[in-house]
């Protein structure tokens, strides 16, 4: 059976893309799932994704991305976009739904969201913007994982103008901004400059301290 570690040991940043091949919409949906399981700083989940397969919009986001390929030669392009404020509406939604799920309400609970809601109140909006955007980094993580794990090809990605990307996907009506995005989809057969190289990563030894 292929471990885990052996599908990212198999993974690399995808330099290009075979634009004939579609990824399933189950293999996706799994995806997708990883990263709404992701963990975030006191479950707060404060970033969505958007999931963009238009043509014409892809074109548009790869003319602010530095003319790379694989945003519109991929099969769905995941766009992260991070809360661009950690307001009090949006830490009681959250923790008003959990009591929801969850059937209860603890007064240890309720007593830390009054300290969260007192932190998040004493930031600024950018402060607060750039924590959010932090989260979206784990569900890049949990992304970057699950392809991996079902053999799906993906390429992460800063290089873009957000401002622009924004604009696009009218992000600032929605109160959110761009922070990352990756194409997924399947290598090509041939023209990928990176497909064959050597994976480079630091040994063990040179990586890890133990703390005993």
């Amino acid at each position: 059976m292929t471990t885990l570690n052996e599908r990212l040991e198999w993974r690399y940043a995808t330099k290009k893309f075979d634009a004939t091949k579609s990824v399933s919409a189950e293999k996706i949906e799994r995806i997708i799932e990883a990263v709404r399981l992701a963990p975030t700083s006191s479950g707060l989940q404060p970033f969505e994704l958007l999931v963009v397969t238009n043509p014409d919009i892809r074109a548009q986001i790869r003319a602010v991305a530095l003319d790379q390929a694989q945003v519109t030669d991929c099969s769905h392009l995941l766009v992260f976009a991070a809360w661009d404020d950690i307001t009090s509406e949006r830490v009681n939604m959250m923790f008003d739904l959990t009591n929801d799920l969850r059937g209860v309400k603890s007064e240890g609970w309720e007593n830390y969201r009054q300290i969260l809601l007192g932190i998040v109140n004493g930031r600024s909006t950018e402060e607060n913007y750039q924590a959010a955007a932090r989260q979206a980094y784990i569900g890049l993580g949990a992304a970057i994982i699950a392809a991996a794990f079902e053999e799906v090809d993906a390429t992460p990605m800063e290089g873009f103008d957000p401002v622009v990307v924004d604009e696009i996907l009218g992000l600032q009506a929605k109160n959110l901004r761009s922070v990352l995005i990756l194409p997924l989809g399947y290598r090509a057969d041939e023209g990928d400059w990176l497909v064959n190289l050597k994976k480079v990563r630091r040994s063990r030894d040179h990586f890890v301290t133990e703390i005993k």
